[in-house]
């Protein structure tokens, strides 16, 4: 991208037991490269991490329609269409903007997925099984332990560092979301709150990036939901980074995969293509078959 011309605004979306803060670096290194860099959260979690965890009936009582049109009245205020990010279940908000036409690319990083996505492996069973192993949760914030968040996001960080992190970032999450979206969903009749169409050309470039050693959403879920795009003209992508976690955004190293996702996203924008430097990590990059 020419230095003289405007940097696309840059939109970040969080994901499920954490808020807008988890964004805080990529926010100020974005920034730092002359973007303008918006991070939404969800409707009540403007309040701060500490005071979400005082009151989490505000994280109970949030719904996922009432919160993906926050999210697009969100993007739909930024003049120029950006480039959206989403992390986890934030990855699932992105999937769901990018199929109503929002968005010049985008990149879903460890991205839960939407509907239609059926593959839970054991990992994945272990990670959710705090909210899933009683039904009451359902209508419950749910939080983790420092020893299941370890498991569940930050795997391949040492405990010390998870239990930091856990201390700045953590939240419970809506007990609903993860039996509804995470379960019920997929196998409903009929087209869920989380459903897209796949097959859609007319669509912002996607890009999943996987963890290869995410226990939350493994790569053979993220490979799944990539997969569903197969009939789509429209350009979908993968590229996976085999030793990090759930946590990728956030853990030592996370520079590389907010350089890549940039690059990537700046050289396939769909509104003004431009011949950028292309992702040279060296880490596995395929389009879904």
């Amino acid at each position: 991208m020419n230095e003289a011309t405007p940097r696309v605004p840059i939109v970040l979306i969080h994901g499920l037991w954490m808020t807008a803060r988890s964004w805080d670096r990529w926010a100020e290194y974005y920034r730092a490269k002359g973007h303008e860099v918006i991070v939404p959260t969800y409707p009540g979690f403007e309040i701060e991490v500490e005071a979400l965890r005082q009151n989490p009936q505000i994280i109970a009582d949030v719904t996922v329609p009432a919160t993906l049109e926050h999210l697009v009245d969100v993007v739909e205020s930024v003049d120029t269409p950006p480039i959206i990010m989403g992390h986890s279940f934030g990855g699932t908000f992105t999937q769901l903007l990018v199929n109503r036409g929002l968005g010049a690319a985008a990149a879903v990083i460890d991205s839960a997925p939407p509907e239609g996505v059926r593959i839970n492996p054991p990992s994945q069973i272990k990670s959710l099984f705090p909210v899933l192993a009683n039904p009451a949760n359902r209508h419950r914030a749910v939080g983790f332990t420092k020893e299941q968040f370890h498991y569940a996001f930050a795997n391949t960080c040492s405990r010390e560092e998870s239990d930091a992190a856990y201390d700045r970032l953590h939240i419970p999450a809506p007990g609903s979301w993860v039996w509804a979206y995470g379960l019920i969903a997929n196998w409903k009749p009929g087209h869920q709150e989380t459903w897209v169409d796949y097959d859609l050309d007319d669509r912002a470039p996607l890009l999943f990036i996987i963890g290869g050693k995410d226990h939350l959403m493994p790569p053979s879920v993220i490979r799944s939901n990539a997969k569903k795009y197969r009939n789509s003209a429209a350009t979908t992508e993968i590229c996976e980074f085999p030793d990090r976690s759930h946590f990728t955004g956030v853990e030592p190293g996370w520079e590389r995969v907010a350089d890549y996702a940039l690059e990537w996203a700046t050289s396939h924008m769909r509104a003004a293509q431009t011949p950028g430097a292309s992702a040279n990590s060296g880490d596995r990059r395929v389009r879904p078959d």
